[in-house]
């Protein structure tokens, strides 16, 4: 969709490409929509539905404590948003009680389908968040 000359560069899109930004596992996590505003400068949209999670360092810090806690893991393993529990030596059952330790813990209730793609500290702490934010 764009048409070069010698000198320049001059775009001419007609219609806004939409990206998926998608997780390591392939699922869809937001739509983002690339258009082009007057100057030809590519600008960037995003639908109301877009949410960008990041949990908060206190909940993330929490999950983290939860997880040492039930993995019993020394005090010197680094434990950060991206440790993968299967990396810290859980093993299923494992991140099923983590899960449960995590719904106790912070007064939710997590789905099933939720629950199984929790894979580190980072999603963890995002789901918790997405919760307490809709209870709230």
């Amino acid at each position: 969709m764009a048409s070069f000359s010698a000198v320049n560069v001059k775009f001419q899109p007609t219609i806004s490409s939409i990206h998926k930004i998608s997780q390591g596992n392939g699922r869809l996590s937001s739509i983002v929509s690339l258009g082009w505003n007057k100057s030809s400068l590519p600008t960037l949209r995003t639908s109301r539905r877009l949410q960008i999670c990041c949990a908060k360092k206190e909940t993330v810090d929490k999950v983290i404590a939860i997880v040492k806690e039930k993995l019993a893991l020394a005090a010197d393993v680094e434990v950060t948003a991206e440790s993968d529990f299967t990396q810290l030596g859980a093993d299923s059952l494992d991140t099923v009680e983590i899960v449960m330790d995590l719904e106790e813990q912070f007064n939710i209730n997590v789905d099933e389908d939720k629950a199984q793609d929790i894979t580190t500290i980072q999603q963890a702490a995002d789901v918790i968040e997405s919760l307490l934010e809709k209870k709230a």
